[in-house]
């Protein structure tokens, strides 16, 4: 029986998301107009220092970051979980004996469930996967903003660059999964409610890695992410859509018109179910063939349909809903 939610509870919920959704949009501009502010001030001491510290600090992220407990479980995630609601599902064992990336899909907007499920321990990694730690992996671009950074970081996040995941899967023991949202910017402009389109036929770099250094490949689905927001799709050739394309170029994703349920930004009160599915066993060759890279990507992409197939229907999807692969 679902028990209703107190005014507190809603309220805490809203507040929760919201803190998240200007976290990911407007913490980094804030970030650097208040380093430039303060440079104009006489605090200009402290942003000096702390940029000569970051300087020194630069290869931070890329050697596993700083990841925080305390930040990881912070109560305002299980608001944030609660608000649509999110869960994380366990269809098979991940040996903490070993190492993993994990394909997560679909991109969506923001990426929600991704990170509630992989940057906090809001809806029990640790507990269902007990020996294996989860690092999401983002835009390098983002480690460079100061003080951002240190946010990024304590979360559990790191650099989606090669000398990022050379540091996870070889140079920090086992028990690692890394977790990759291989469709990034293309496909976040393809998040739309009721569709489920991933981008990955031509993405095979992450295989190459998994080759590279031994690491079992798992796909992981969101059932829902992309139903949370309504995106504005511009017609192709359009002001808007030259914009994006031309924003993708410079920045590396592209920027999404989206709203929401109430507030222009308040997400769809929509259930997200993260799916993680079982291990595709990956040897390891330091300098794999193109051919040994087609057969893993193709496994790979089988194993990730065959796991939306069998786990649609118990999260609200029809039979008649098809994973569609670009």
């Amino acid at each position: 029986m679902k028990m209703e939610k107190t005014q507190r509870k809603e309220f805490l919920e809203n507040i929760s998301v919201l803190q998240w959704i200007w976290s990911f949009l407007l913490l980094g501009p804030i970030c650097i107009g208040l380093m430039v502010y303060l440079l104009l001030t006489c605090l200009w001491p402290l942003p000096v220092l702390y940029l000569i510290w970051q300087l020194m600090d630069w290869h931070t992220p890329e050697r596993g970051g700083r990841r925080s407990s305390f930040v990881r479980n912070w109560k305002v995630w299980n608001h944030v979980r609660d608000y649509f609601p999110m869960k994380l599902v366990k269809t098979a064992e991940l040996n903490p004996n070993e190492n993993y990336i994990l394909g997560c899909h679909p991109h969506g907007v923001l990426s929600i469930g991704a990170f509630a499920s992989f940057s906090t321990e809001a809806c029990g990694f640790m507990d269902l996967f007990p020996g294996v730690r989860s690092c999401l992996c983002i835009l390098g671009g983002l480690f460079k903003i100061p003080l951002y950074r240190e946010y990024a970081m304590a979360t559990g996040c790191c650099p989606v660059s090669k000398p990022s995941l050379k540091h996870l899967l070889s140079n920090s023991g086992q028990g690692n999964a890394v977790v990759i949202v291989i469709g990034g910017a293309a496909e976040s402009l393809l998040s739309l409610p009721g569709v489920n389109t991933v981008v990955m036929k031509q993405r095979k770099g992450f295989v190459r890695v998994a080759l590279e250094f031994g690491a079992n490949l798992v796909p992981v689905y969101s059932y829902g992410e992309n139903n949370i927001f309504r995106q504005v799709i511009f017609s192709e050739g359009s002001v808007g859509w030259r914009f994006q394309q031309l924003f993708k170029k410079i920045m590396s994703f592209s920027p999404c018109l989206f709203v929401g349920e109430r507030w222009f930004w308040m997400p769809y009160h929509r259930p997200v179910t993260t799916v993680v599915g079982s291990p595709i066993p990956v040897p390891k060759r330091p300098f794999p063939t193109q051919e040994e890279v087609d057969h893993y990507h193709g496994l790979y992409m089988e194993s990730l349909v065959k796991l939306f197939n069998e786990h649609k229907a118990s999260c609200g999807l029809s039979d008649s809903h098809e994973l569609q692969i670009v």
